[in-house]
């Protein structure tokens, strides 16, 4: 076979490991996932009500077109049906995007470590890739734009960032929205927006009224508790999204799907709530981290990095065998780090036991 060359090159994506498995390597009953993001709360009982109580035939294409979803998030967002491109989670999306306009003749900028997404599917279309370090767990905006010439396609900002929590504040996005050339895409990837209460975050659907260049990336998969169902979307100039849907797939969000968005978007009160438990939750391991002198990036997102100063796959492996399923940071860019969602307080509080337990152990070595 006369596959591409960079495919070869490529592992495919290596998901965590699952609940099943870990009880089955273990023997344990009880298993924790820390690990992906994942909204611990579940999705709206609604949502769960609305595809219950569904009796159409399964016989039928979906709506190619999510007319009712289309219409529900317009209607919430202030935004034209235009302006929306929905995808198969927004990894769709990402993909769609690096599809319609990365190739060997373009490149694209990211920032070093950030979701890795961005980089596996340039590498895919055999795009030249610029990567900058992060400073200070930060998009280094000045090194971005730097890296920028006339054969970069496609920039990528993911803020709050993944997997580091930071994001990006209102007056640097903007002063850098103002350099980028008006030919280069700018991606905005706010994955976890809803989660957000920094008081100098921007206003992204404004912005990309402003910024006819900039196309912002949400997903229904984290605050919404939709992610086996897989709903992505993407805000844009309608001159973009009519640009792009070509290279989305046909009938890509299946009618489960659909109808589980339109309903969890309309109960914001559950949305509000989740917010304010996760604030809760990254203040225990805030204060947690702040006792025992670990090093973390306060985040605006559901998850913490946090630095234990040894290799991360140890803490990954030790908190495994108690029954936590956390994320080693050492596929993310941070070798001596972990990833852990913010779970509920009786959740938080038994991983923080466990990592004490890491802790005394590191001590007596």
């Amino acid at each position: 076979m006369r596959w591409k060359e960079q495919l070869l090159s490529l592992k495919p994506y290596q998901p965590g490991k699952s609940i099943e498995e870990v009880k089955r390597q273990f023997h344990l009953e009880k298993i924790t996932k820390l690990a992906s993001n994942e909204n611990p709360f579940g999705c709206s009982k609604k949502v769960l009500n609305a595809i219950t109580d569904y009796q159409k035939s399964l016989a039928i294409y979906p709506d190619g077109y999510a007319t009712d979803l289309r219409e529900k998030v317009a209607s919430i967002l202030n935004v034209g049906q235009d302006e929306l491109i929905f995808g198969n989670g927004s990894d769709e999306l990402i993909q769609v995007i690096s599809r319609a306009l990365l190739g060997p003749n373009a490149n694209t900028v990211m920032a070093a470590p950030t979701f890795p997404q961005y980089r596996h599917n340039a590498t895919l279309e055999g795009a030249i890739i610029k990567e900058i370090p992060l400073v200070n767990g930060n998009h280094d905006l000045d090194g971005m734009l730097a890296a920028i010439d006339d054969q970069t396609n496609v920039v990528w900002l993911c803020s709050p960032n993944n997997p580091t929590g930071t994001y990006i504040p209102e007056g640097e996005l903007v002063e850098f929205l103002e350099k980028v050339p008006v030919d280069t895409l700018i991606v905005l990837d706010e994955a976890y927006n809803e989660y957000v209460v920094a008081d100098d975050y921007y206003n992204s659907i404004e912005l990309a009224r402003q910024f006819e260049n900039l196309i912002v990336l949400r997903t229904f998969s984290k605050i919404y508790g939709l992610a086996s169902l897989r709903v992505g979307y993407g805000i844009a100039n309608p001159a973009i999204i009519r640009a792009l849907e070509p290279a989305r797939e046909p009938f890509n969000l299946n009618t489960f799907a659909q109808l589980a968005a339109r309903t969890a978007i309309e109960d914001q009160e559950f949305v509000q709530n989740c917010k304010d438990v996760n604030r809760e939750g990254l203040n225990q391991f805030y204060q947690y981290c702040d006792e025992h002198k670990l090093f973390y990036y306060p985040s605006q997102g559901n998850f913490i990095l946090i630095d234990f100063q040894v290799d991360a796959d140890e803490v990954f492996q030790y908190l495994l065998q108690k029954g936590y399923i956390v994320r080693s940071g050492k596929a993310l860019g941070f070798p001596t780090s972990v990833r852990i969602t913010v779970g509920s307080a009786e959740q938080n509080e038994g991983v923080l036991s466990a990592i004490s337990m890491f802790l005394a152990r590191e001590l007596q070595k």
